[in-house]
């Protein structure tokens, strides 16, 4: 029956009957906080591009964590800055490396903060890309071992969880054995298997200083024309037994996130990236937009879209605008 009998508005009036029959409920529990790290003492570097984010020495991440976990916040996602780097990224899974020693930092202090690690290689190589590059093109296979590596040195010093970012075919395979055959077998793997070559990761590339030295990336990463390929590229990993699978960006892709939440029964989750971020703050700056709203709203709509998680730099701000209620 249509209008007059039936009236939309009767379930809007107020905030309580809103609240009520709300379809979707954002929590802080979405959230993972992603921390740039870097060598050094006392060091805050602003990030020009992504007001509010720096990248924080090993001591200055330990503040944030606290902050994190007192705004309910249960989760990091590091990123580790290097003091130097080599043409493949090995030095990305020396024991003594920044993301290892950050691990373990927080572990000494932060017992119940669930660490998550960045497995890629852009950060530590010379030129930029996620791997060896031989013949003008990055090798599939020799990153996979490197990567493998790399995510078991992230396992020994204590992380909670590796996220492989790089979109190499195979990787999640050879991840996952690698971690098993050395007794890690119970630490999850969060794919990032829907990885998309998109513009909106400018920012983050000043932030961990991983731009491309020639090229770009998308003979790797994703096609954003392509829907049907991330199903695909979920399927394969999780055959190749991912635990989490994620999509990136999140904004320009929640068909993406419905259509793999839809299609698979594995926990999915979203990345809202740099690019992302900036523009609610630049344009918050400018007064055009409210940004603390705006944000909120971007954040529901991912939630609406499917995700089960949500990697935001957004994650502290949009924590403490839930604990004083919407």
């Amino acid at each position: 029956m249509g209008f007059p009998g039936t009236r939309m508005r009767r379930l809007r009036r107020n905030a309580t009957i809103r609240n009520m029959v709300a379809e979707t409920r954002l929590s802080v529990d979405d959230f993972i906080l992603p921390l740039f790290v870097c060598h050094g003492n006392q060091v805050r570097k602003p990030i020009s591009s992504m007001p509010g984010v720096c990248r924080l020495s090993i001591d200055k991440v330990l503040k944030t964590c606290g902050e994190a976990a007192d705004a309910g916040v249960g989760a990091v996602l590091l990123f580790g800055i290097p003091d130097k780097k080599d043409d493949e990224g090995r030095i990305g899974y020396a024991a003594g490396g920044i993301v290892q020693r950050t691990i373990r930092a927080i572990k000494k202090h932060f017992k119940d903060l669930y660490v998550i690690t960045d497995v890629c290689n852009c950060e530590y190589t010379t030129h930029g890309h996620c791997g060896p590059v031989i013949n003008g093109e990055v090798a599939n296979d020799p990153t996979i071992e490197i990567l493998a590596h790399q995510a078991l040195s992230h396992a020994r010093a204590g992380c909670d969880m590796v996220a492989p970012s790089d979109m190499m075919d195979g990787r999640i395979g050879g991840i996952r054995e690698r971690l098993d055959t050395a007794g890690f077998e119970l630490l999850p793997i969060l794919s990032y298997a829907a990885k998309y070559a998109s513009a909106f990761y400018g920012p983050f590339r000043e932030a961990a200083d991983s731009t491309p030295q020639f090229g770009d990336r998308r003979g790797y990463q994703m096609d954003p024309r392509n829907g049907n390929e991330a199903l695909r590229e979920v399927q394969l990993d999780i055959e190749e037994n991912a635990d989490i699978v994620m999509v990136k960006p999140a904004l320009s892709y929640l068909d993406i996130i419905l259509r793999i939440k839809d299609a698979c029964n594995l926990p999915v989750a979203a990345y809202n990236v740099s690019g992302e971020y900036s523009m609610v703050k630049a344009a918050a700056e400018k007064g055009w937009i409210d940004g603390t709203a705006v944000m909120m709203e971007i954040l529901t709509s991912i939630k609406r879209a499917g995700a089960d998680l949500i990697i935001t730099y957004h994650a502290i701000e949009a924590a403490k605008r839930l604990a004083k209620g919407r």
